[in-house]
């Protein structure tokens, strides 16, 4: 029995290794931005459309992910073939992302109409669908900052809330608390990038 729980953990830790180069927290931090963006474009292009415009922005930004972690990651890393039980787990985490996402610009809009007479109901629905998509995703990838990043995206509304029925924000407060949120992850992409390419130089033709 200690051979295939061996096999798991050796499994778990080049899956956390190969993705702890921080390019999902970028992608992630950036999805969660156009919560800090696109209300104050919502007046101009009304609620649907200010949310779809970022849409083009996430495929290319996706696209040049794969791309750097291509060309970028696996000459420093390395590369790996998991099982189809991980694999699996990697389909359901950008599943739900793509749900996420797709509720949260639904509910988002909801909540810039209903949000003046509904009282918190609104903003709570908001931060526990993010809380619960976050937490899934981080159990079913082993990937336990994401619990962090639900937790301060759970909040994000309710925060926004609070200031703006202080008048200390516009927009239901939501271009501060997403805008700090989504900072917060992108900046901690960042740093994990900048320092896996520091601890992992490319290898020398003697290498």
């Amino acid at each position: 029995m200690s051979d295939p729980i061996s096999l798991r953990e050796a499994e778990k830790k080049a899956f956390t290794t190969l993705h702890n180069d921080g390019l999902w927290d970028i992608l992630i931090g950036s999805i969660l931005l156009i919560f800090a963006l696109a209300p104050g474009l919502s007046s101009r292009m009304g609620d649907f459309w200010s949310s779809v415009i970022f849409l083009p922005f996430w495929g290319v930004l996706y696209l040049l992910i794969l791309w750097v972690r291509k060309s970028v990651v696996a000459p420093r890393l390395g590369s790996a073939q998991f099982s189809k039980g991980r694999n699996s787990r990697l389909r359901k985490l950008s599943l739900i992302l793509v749900l996420v996402n797709a509720l949260a610009m639904v509910l988002g809009i909801l909540i810039l109409v209903f949000g003046r007479t509904s009282g918190w109901l609104a903003p709570a629905l908001f931060g526990l669908m993010l809380v619960v998509g976050f937490s899934l995703g981080a159990y079913w990838v082993d990937m336990n900052r994401l619990y962090v990043y639900g937790l301060l995206a759970g909040i994000s509304p309710l925060a926004g809330e609070w200031l703006f029925r202080q008048n200390l924000a516009s927009h239901h407060g939501y271009p501060l608390t997403f805008g700090i949120t989504s900072g917060v992850i992108i900046l901690v992409g960042i740093g994990m990038f900048i320092h896996m390419l520091i601890h992992n130089p490319l290898p020398t033709s003697e290498e």
